[in-house]
């Protein structure tokens, strides 16, 4: 069945990634992004051909699929917009951006909980919108990322003309990350295939204000003080 499904060179690939891994179950989180690639979700068609190639039960597998937000159960867009709304990037906009963003992107969408696509999933210019938890960018807060690549220190007005660019076939450059690709090949290279090596990996990887202390310690001449050579080693307690 997985053959008829997802064709001889996805299985191929499948076996490549369960060759990376000393268990074969280790190989389920790269494989669940590899059939997301090809579907743009992770169908119930996914969830067996993971459990078949894993030897699996497809509850374990879904159990895994459920847990994960990464993992789409439903077609996703071209491109995945997601809004943080966690507490700083909600109190400096968030909320603002991600309520802006629904109403521009109209009405014409399919719900699913805390995602909604706009446009025929997967065409150039669909756009999955959903609301996140924290991003880990509290320092250039409000942030959203399209495709997991961040754009940093948002407006309401920024924000619609980011995903009013998107939704024109554009692919603007991302503040920190790869630039923009699609949704199905992000998800192939989370399941490992770098296709093309040096531009999935270009780009800058952090901020200024992420390591303005950094910057300044090396323009001042400060650094940490160094260990005596006669100083003690921590002493770890004995567990009883």
């Amino acid at each position: 069945m997985s053959i008829d499904v997802f064709g001889p060179d996805v299985v191929a690939e499948a076996q490549e990634i369960v060759a990376r891994y000393p268990r074969s179950r280790s190989a389920l989180l790269p494989m669940l992004h590899l059939v997301q690639s090809k579907e743009g979700h992770v169908s119930p068609a996914g969830i067996a051909f993971c459990a078949d190639r894993l030897g699996l039960t497809t509850a374990e597998v879904d159990a895994v699929v459920t847990f994960y937000t990464m993992y789409k159960r439903n077609p996703c867009g071209e491109h995945l917009v997601s809004v943080c709304t966690n507490t700083l990037c909600a109190m400096l906009g968030g909320d603002s951006i991600y309520a802006r963003l629904r109403e521009f992107l109209g009405e014409d969408h399919a719900p699913n909980g805390h995602e909604e696509t706009f446009g025929a999933p997967g065409t150039t210019g669909s756009i999955t919108l959903e609301h996140v938890e924290c991003l880990a960018a509290c320092d250039l807060a409000p942030v959203l990322q399209v495709n997991y690549e961040f754009f940093d220190n948002q407006t309401v007005d920024g924000a619609v003309h980011l995903v009013d660019a998107l939704r024109r076939g554009e692919k603007p450059d991302p503040d920190r990350g790869a630039p923009l690709t699609d949704f199905r090949d992000v998800s192939r290279q989370l399941a490992g295939f770098l296709d093309r090596l040096d531009s999935d990996v270009d780009g800058p990887s952090a901020a200024t204000e992420t390591v303005r202390g950094a910057a300044l310690a090396a323009e001042r001449g400060w650094t940490a003080p160094t260990m005596p050579d006669d100083a003690p080693l921590p002493v770890v307690p004995d567990k009883k």
